[in-house]
């Protein structure tokens, strides 16, 4: 048991470095609850649970480039909440063995996002650019479009900040303070509803999830001393290698006879 909760802080340790410098620490930490024993879709409650945390406290942080912003919150959070019920409500639905076997495709799903992450958005960014007056029509699209990503984000974390800034850059925002915000306020709203929903359900392995959580803590704040000195393009690439890694491991897992 004491080997799990040194194994559970570390990884949460590094999670919450990597969220911090780079993104992508559910690479570490929801793998990380799998190998101590943690059912899958209560893995995967927990550490949205693990998460939310993060999210809160950076949502915070960019509390001025919010405020600016302040006419679009309340749609955006009535929107990203539908969504996070929506999907932790299907993940709910979904039978364990299901859920086992589409774990390396959601995580091949979030790897490839976090690889080109930074083409897709560019992408949208210039696409935005030069549809800047969308019509009522495509205001709509553009929630349903919000609405799926949130429902992703309900049902499986992983990968959740980058799909988000996606559609910000889809929508026509260009500042990425005020961008980075909105992403971390969207992925409080979608985590809280799921959390509560799943708080109900009681999937969520509390103690397991505790330790965790503190892990990602005291990996966030380290962080915030050393992300200066630390090279991203580095760090990312470190990710990139740990989740094609954890990839393939539950590829060869989940499907080798």
């Amino acid at each position: 048991m004491l080997v799990d909760l040194i194994f559970l802080f570390t990884a949460g340790l590094f999670g919450g470095v990597l969220n911090s410098v780079a993104g992508g620490g559910s690479f570490i930490t929801f793998p990380a609850l799998l190998f101590v024993g943690v059912n899958p879709i209560s893995a995967n409650a927990t550490n949205t649970f693990a998460s939310c945390a993060g999210y809160l406290s950076g949502a915070y942080a960019f509390r001025d480039d919010l405020y600016n912003h302040k006419r679009e919150l309340p749609r955006l959070v009535l929107t990203s909440s539908a969504g996070g019920i929506a999907g932790a409500w299907l993940l709910l639905q979904t039978p364990e063995s299901l859920f086992q076997e589409a774990i390396p495709w959601l995580l091949l799903f979030a790897t490839v996002l976090f690889i080109a992450g930074g083409s897709i958005n560019s992408y949208f960014r210039r696409w935005a650019s030069r549809h800047r007056y969308a019509s009522l029509l495509g205001s709509s699209l553009l929630l349903l479009v919000l609405l799926g990503v949130c429902v992703y984000g309900g049902f499986f974390n992983a990968g959740l900040g980058i799909v988000v800034l996606s559609y910000l850059a889809l929508a026509g925002h260009t500042d990425i303070n005020a961008m980075n915000g909105m992403k971390l306020l969207i992925s409080s709203a979608v985590s809280i509803v799921a959390i509560v929903l799943f708080i109900h359900n009681g999937v969520i392995a509390w103690y397991q999830g505790m330790v965790v959580l503190i892990g990602t803590l005291v990996g966030g704040f380290v962080a915030a001393h050393l992300s200066r000195r630390l090279p991203q393009h580095h760090v990312r690439t470190l990710v990139i290698l740990a989740s094609c890694g954890v990839t393939g491991y539950f590829f060869v897992d989940v499907y080798a006879i």
